[in-house]
C-alpha cells in the first residue's frame, strides 16, 4: 500500500505543477511573448501608428514676404475673424502677411478683431471704410453678408475677402483650392495609418469646411479604399462656435482615438488646439490646417504632428497688398492652389521623409489634371 500511496503522493504534485506553471504563464508578464504584445498593442488589440516625429525641425514652408515697393501714405485695414490673432492658425497667417507686408513695403497696417461671437463685423470693417483706408480686408467667408452692401457704399475703397466670392469691381476674392491639400494629407493619412481608421473633425458644417473633408475623403480612398473615414462637425450653421472651442474638439478626439482611430485632421480653426491635446495624451497622429502647425505647438507635441495642410492666407494677404502698391489691384477672383503655392503640405517632424516621393507625384498628377479631386464629399 505504501508504494502505490507514494506513487499516488508523487502523481497528485505533478499535476500541482503543472497548474502552477499554466497559471505563472497567465499572470506574469515574464511569461508572455513581449515582442508580439508590442506588435499587437497587446491586449490583442490591432496595432496603431504613434507619435514618432522629431522635435525642433526647422519650417518647411517658405516664409512669405521678399518683395519690394513704396507703400509709404497706403493704409491697411483687415478684420479678422473669431478665435483671436493667436489661434495658430487661420487669423494668425492672415496677420503674419499684414506684418510682413508692413516690413517690407512700408504700407500702415490697422487690425481689428471682432467680438466673441463676430457679431460686429460688419461695424469693425465700416470703421475701417469711413476713415478711408485704401484696402479693407474681411479675413473669413462669414464677411459676406456684411462686405457685400459696404463694397456698393463705399466704391472708392478696396475691399479683399479670404474664402468667399462677392461680384463687385472694388473687391478681390481671394480663395483657396483646399481640397488639393486636403487630398494630399488624406494619402499621407491613410499610407501612415495602421489600423485604416482615420478621422476628420471640421469645425462648422457648411460647404466651406466640407471642401476639405472632400479632399480629404477622396486622398484617403485613393490610397487606401478599404480605409474607413469618421467625419464629425464641431457645430452646425449658423452657429460658428465649432471653430473656438478646443474643449469639444478635444473630446471628439478622444473618442475617435478610444474607437481605433490613430491619425485625425481637423479644420476647425482654433479648435484643432484640442485636438493636439487629445493626440500627446493618447500617442496618436494629427493633421493640422491652414498655418505649418507643427512650428506653433510644444516640443511635446511636435512628435505627434504628421503634417499640415498650408492654405497660404500668409501669403494671400501679403501679394493683395503687393498688387495695391504697385497699383495693378484689381476686382475679381484670386485662385491660390498647388500650382501657384497658395496650397500646400508641410514636411516638419520627418513622419513623412519615407513616403515624399509618392505624395509629391500625387501633387504633380492634381496640377496636371490627371487626378480631379472633388469639392463636395461623395461626389
Amino acid at each position: 500500500m505504501r508504494p502505490r500511496r507514494w506513487f499516488r503522493l508523487l502523481s497528485l504534485l505533478a499535476v500541482l505543477g503543472l497548474v502552477l506553471a499554466a497559471c505563472s504563464t497567465e499572470d506574469d508578464p515574464e511569461g508572455v511573448d513581449t515582442e508580439q504584445g508590442s506588435e499587437d498593442g497587446g491586449g490583442g488589440e490591432e496595432a496603431a501608428a504613434t507619435c514618432q516625429g522629431q522635435t525642433g525641425d526647422e519650417p518647411s514652408a517658405e516664409a512669405v514676404g521678399g518683395g519690394s515697393g513704396d507703400g509709404s501714405g497706403l493704409r491697411v485695414g483687415m478684420v479678422l475673424d473669431i478665435g483671436g490673432v493667436d489661434d495658430d492658425s487661420f487669423n494668425e497667417a492672415a496677420n503674419t502677411g499684414l506684418e510682413q507686408a508692413e516690413e517690407d513695403l512700408g504700407v500702415e497696417v490697422q487690425l481689428l478683431e471682432p467680438n466673441e461671437d463676430g457679431s460686429n463685423r460688419g461695424e469693425l470693417l465700416r470703421s475701417l471704410a469711413e476713415d478711408g483706408y485704401d484696402l479693407v480686408i474681411g479675413v473669413g467667408f462669414l464677411f459676406t453678408d456684411s462686405m457685400t452692401p459696404l463694397a456698393a457704399e463705399f466704391p472708392e475703397v478696396h475691399f479683399a475677402i479670404v474664402d468667399s466670392v462677392i461680384e463687385a469691381e472694388n473687391v478681390s476674392s481671394l480663395v483657396f483650392a483646399a481640397e488639393q491639400g486636403s487630398f494630399l494629407v488624406g494619402a499621407a493619412a491613410a499610407l501612415t495609418s495602421e489600423t485604416g481608421q482615420i478621422g476628420f473633425i471640421g469645425g462648422q458644417n457648411g460647404e466651406l469646411i466640407q471642401t476639405f473633408q472632400a479632399g480629404f475623403e477622396a486622398g484617403v480612398a485613393h490610397v487606401d479604399p478599404e480605409a474607413e473615414v469618421q467625419v464629425t462637425y464641431i457645430s452646425e450653421p449658423p452657429d460658428d462656435t465649432g471653430f473656438r472651442d478646443p474643449a469639444s474638439a478635444k473630446s471628439i478626439a478622444d473618442g475617435m482615438y478610444a474607437d481605433g482611430v490613430d491619425v485625425i485632421y481637423h479644420a476647425a480653426g482654433g479648435s484643432g488646439v484640442g485636438l493636439f491635446q487629445s493626440a500627446t495624451a493618447e500617442d496618436r497622429l494629427a493633421i493640422g490646417v491652414d498655418s505649418d502647425q507643427y512650428q506653433q505647438v510644444s516640443e511635446e507635441t511636435q512628435p505627434c504632428i504628421l503634417t499640415s495642410m498650408l492654405k497660404r492666407v500668409d501669403q494671400a494677404v501679403y501679394s493683395t497688398i503687393e498688387s495695391l502698391v504697385a497699383g495693378d489691384l484689381a476686382g475679381g477672383i484670386q485662385s491660390f492652389d498647388l500650382e501657384s503655392g497658395g496650397i500646400d503640405y508641410a514636411l516638419d517632424g520627418g513622419q513623412l521623409d519615407a513616403i515624399q516621393d509618392q505624395l509629391d507625384g500625387l501633387k504633380q498628377d492634381i496640377i496636371d489634371g490627371t487626378i480631379e479631386v472633388p469639392t463636395t464629399p461623395g461626389s
